[in-house]
């Protein structure tokens, strides 16, 4: 009696040891930079949506897998290339129908910091899990069909087998697929720039960087730091919408076509200043070819409009009126930012 009861213990042990229900994703924390912890709180991790090293590898696999578009030629990584800091290097990007749409693609990088949670130029996305959604099917860009793309998932020999392992379940899903491709998009971290360094005393900015970091934070000089931060801030983004300057009229409204309310109208969110070097071009329709050009705009270019945020305290004398000598300087410290072990990080190659 007592071996037959050891024998249905045993197989009842290993019933339980191959259920399905059992079988958990591995929890796979982000490897969250000491200048950061140090400085800014910690990242948004959605509780429907943890970060695991299966969920990951599939996000991967997902985000540069031309699958996603209708005719196989175009993935995300298209226009988010790893060597442009997951940007473009085209004002505008085209799509697979070699249309171009009418916005630059934002670069790709700390985006689990980003605390008011509305992603794109103009915040429509309220989620990183939701902004995945939009370029699937807009007819600009990937113009596919989500229900097409989770049949040619279902149908594929690998993606099945990926989602069991990373969701516990293989019927595929557009959440699911989304949620894969936020978890990928959440460890794109860059915190490995000169100016990191010198900020944890690792590296020396010489006298025009550090003078260009000087005119960077005087509000009667550059004034910068309003919407893109400062060395307590290593994200150099508030993440925040402003209408600063670019145009007098709009062809664009921005947040405003978004919340339908007048007073947003022509207001972008402002990117982080990291990784300017491999990001060109600039603006939220990619006007400004150069760094320089931007800088150009700030120093004497704003153009007034009824919605100009009141930051551009200098709008009626076309900027803040830089020396060719104060714009060098100033080039020089926000080159300081970007981050060379970014663009060729393993982790984030195909």
């Amino acid at each position: 009696m007592k071996s037959l009861f050891s024998f249905g213990l045993l197989v009842l042990t290993y019933n339980c040891s191959n259920d399905d229900s059992a079988y958990a994703p591995t929890t796979q924390p982000l490897d969250i930079p000491e200048i950061f912890s140090e400085n800014i709180i910690d990242p948004i991790i959605p509780s429907d949506n943890p970060q695991t090293v299966e969920g990951i590898a599939l996000g991967k696999k997902l985000f540069f897998d031309n699958i996603l578009s209708a005719n196989g030629t175009k993935s995300c990584a298209s226009c988010h290339s790893p060597q442009n800091a997951f940007a473009d290097n085209s004002p505008t990007s085209v799509g697979i129908d070699g249309i171009a749409g009418t916005r630059n693609s934002m670069p790709l990088f700390n985006l689990a910091w980003n605390y008011n949670e509305r992603f794109n130029w103009d915040g429509k996305a309220l989620s990183l899990e939701t902004q995945a959604i939009e370029p699937v099917e807009n007819p600009i860009e990937l113009h596919s069909d989500w229900d097409n793309v989770v049949e040619r998932l279902q149908l594929h020999p690998e993606y099945p087998e990926l989602f069991d392992l990373a969701f516990n379940t293989n019927v595929i899903t557009k959440e699911l697929t989304t949620k894969a491709i936020a978890q990928f998009e959440r460890t794109l971290i860059s915190a490995n720039s000169k100016f990191d360094d010198y900020i944890q005393n690792e590296a020396v900015l010489t006298n025009q960087e550090l003078n260009g970091l000087d005119i960077f934070l005087r509000e009667d000089k550059g004034d910068c730091f309003h919407c893109h931060g400062n060395p307590n801030n290593p994200l150099w983004t508030d993440n925040d919408f402003h209408n600063n300057g670019l145009d007098s009229q709009f062809t664009d409204l921005g947040l405003g076509h978004v919340t339908g309310d007048p007073s947003d109208n022509g207001k972008f969110r402002s990117p982080s200043l990291r990784n300017l070097v491999y990001t060109a071009p600039y603006m939220h329709d990619g006007r400004f070819a150069t760094l320089d050009e931007v800088i150009n705009h700030y120093s004497e270019g704003l153009q007034d409009s009824p919605t100009i945020d009141p930051l551009m305290k200098k709008v009626n004398e076309g900027g803040v009126q830089l020396s060719d000598q104060e714009k060098a300087d100033l080039k020089a410290f926000l080159l300081t930012l970007s981050d060379p072990s970014f663009i060729t990080n393993p982790a984030f190659q195909n």
